[in-house]
């Protein structure tokens, strides 16, 4: 129920202080609209955001979690679009600030580079981001030399002493940690962890660190510097991207692969790339995954059906389990669906096809004479109301979705008031409570990313959604 409320009740004032007004030179450009997609590539208008409080915007992204990858690339999208900020934020660096915490929550870091590189990092909200974003991938240096040249950008002292120090005047780097410690402007783990920076013999001597659970980008260089390098493996999703370059092993390089592929921040191309480097020389865990898929496509490649049947059955599960079916589907769907594959590598194939970006072309090619799942499933991909009785996760809220259910009122009123995305967001904190089981908001998700014109999305997601189920179900 609270992602029911979430999406469509209204925000309560919470002060009668009027607003502060904000200013900008006339016709110049605002930060808050840089995006990397132009309106002609994503079909969502330059108002996108326009019409909305900034402060219900923030709250819905940092909220909004899509169950589901398409809706993943929908946020995606939103994020990365060129749209002007939304209505009273001044130069709407907030909402930029907001949709690069999520792009860099969700391990997108290069493209939230992408978007400073556009918005410029003269203010010191995005240079935060800008150094944080650096500092992980290990580019110090122009991060302190621009400090160096503009101090202003920065309160932190933290970021202060490191950079000083890499500047070569370590004296003056130890001045400002000591004042910055006289002057409780450091916590003391942050402020021991600089001390030993700068002191080698400080910390051969002392207590052993205890590594943070939520490190940095500067507490991770800084341990790197200790000799104590922090394994990425269990830190969020951002540190992922450290590992792409299989400098700590393929295995490594694989699991960091996996966990951003179903962020939907990693292609299926670079993760079928990396799946197929060489040949796995262990077993168990992630490596039964890799085995089963190269034979698959060894299996692919020769063409044989049954063949091709009995490796699926197989590397299905494997792909389950690592929730990772969607990549797969878009993968190899269409080659699947060339071949006469029987029984349970054809129920699989079938599966993918609805799964792949081309479900619609694909589902063209099934029978769905006497397959009650198959028969539901196709209807969805056409767009059209499904005979009921499908034995499949949220098949009563889906076919009501598709049989003329009305877009919810208060997000047709929002929608008039021009707040496009705003309405988009909820539809999607709907979905996700409706993935949980509230058969209502899932209808009306569907019924309203149907009625914003997001057609082949509320057909993919509802697609995704029940197989995906299914999928969980039968484990």
């Amino acid at each position: 129920m609270a992602g029911s409320a979430l999406a469509q009740d209204e925000p309560v004032a919470r002060s009668a202080v009027p607003p502060a007004v904000e200013s900008a030179p006339l016709g110049a450009p605002s930060p808050g609209a840089a995006g990397l997609l132009p309106a002609a590539a994503t079909g969502l208008p330059a108002s996108l955001w326009r019409g909305s409080d900034p402060q219900t915007l923030d709250a819905l992204i940092g909220a909004v979690d899509p169950p589901v990858p398409v809706l993943r690339g929908l946020m995606r999208t939103l994020m990365l679009a060129e749209a002007d900020p939304p209505g009273r934020a001044g130069d709407g660096i907030d909402h930029l600030v907001n949709r690069l915490d999520w792009l860099t929550d969700h391990g997108a870091v290069e493209e939230a580079l992408a978007l400073l590189d556009i918005a410029g990092t003269e203010d010191p909200r995005l240079f935060r981001h800008w150094a944080d974003l650096s500092l992980l991938l290990g580019r110090s240096e122009p991060v302190c030399a621009q400090l160096a040249a503009r101090p202003r950008l920065s309160d932190d002292f933290s970021l202060r002493v490191f950079c000083t120090a890499r500047g070569g005047d370590w004296m003056r780097a130890a001045l400002i940690l000591q004042s910055a410690e006289t002057l409780g402007d450091l916590p003391d783990r942050r402020a021991d962890l600089l001390a030993r920076f700068l002191d080698q013999d400080l910390h051969e001597t002392g207590r052993p660190l205890l590594p943070p659970v939520r490190p940095s980008p500067l507490e991770f260089r800084l341990f790197e510097a200790l000799g104590e390098p922090l394994p990425t493996a269990p830190l969020p999703l951002p540190f992922s991207v450290l590992d792409l370059t299989g400098d700590n092993g393929w295995r490594a390089q694989i699991e960091a692969a996996e966990r951003l592929a179903r962020a939907g921040s990693l292609s299926a191309n670079r993760l079928l790339g990396i799946y197929t480097l060489r040949e796995p020389a262990a077993s168990g865990g992630v490596w039964d995954r890799v085995d089963a898929l190269q034979r698959f496509e060894d299996a692919l490649e020769r063409g044989l059906p049954a063949g091709v049947s009995r490796s699926l059955v197989r590397l299905w599960p494997q792909m389950a389990s690592g929730r990772l079916l969607v990549p797969f589907a878009e993968l190899f769907a269409a080659d699947l669906a060339g071949l006469e594959l029987e029984g349970r590598g054809a129920a699989l194939a079938r599966r993918a096809a609805f799964l792949s970006p081309r479900y619609e072309e694909l589902a063209l090619g099934l029978d769905a004479e006497g397959a009650t799942e198959t028969a539901f499933l196709t209807a969805i991909a056409r767009g059209q109301a499904p005979a009921p009785g499908a034995p499949l996760p949220h098949a009563q809220a889906v076919a009501a979705a598709f049989d003329g259910a009305p877009m919810p009122e208060v997000l047709r009123d929002q929608l008039a008031e021009g707040r496009l995305g705003e309405v988009i967001l909820r539809a999607m904190a709907l979905f996700s409570s409706g993935a949980e089981g509230n058969g209502q908001d899932l209808t009306d998700a569907l019924a309203a990313l149907r009625g914003v014109g997001l057609e082949d999305v509320a057909r993919r997601a509802a697609l995704q959604l029940v197989i995906l189920d299914a999928e969980r179900a039968r484990r």
